[in-house]
């Protein structure tokens, strides 16, 4: 594989996780409303705003290294 593809290919992960994040923070403003309906009626339902945030965190983890990587910064080892 070469340098260009490489390069084509990390760009489109980057674009591909930014677009997931964005899309999720844009259901979560549309259906705002539902979710805290949602997680007041008790129960078991408070796991659901838990289960959003993890999903937040997964999604805009990747993005975020996604994006470190292309501007080519890298962690110590």
């Amino acid at each position: 594989m070469s340098a260009d593809d490489q390069k084509s290919r990390d760009f489109r992960k980057l674009l591909l996780w930014g677009l997931l994040s964005v899309g999720l923070y844009g259901l979560l403003w549309t259906f705002e409303s539902e979710i805290l309906a949602l997680s007041a009626n008790g129960r078991w339902y408070f796991s659901v705003p838990i289960a959003i945030a993890f999903l937040f965190s997964f999604v805009h983890g990747h993005f975020t290294a996604e994006f470190w990587d292309s501007l080519g910064i890298q962690a110590k080892k």
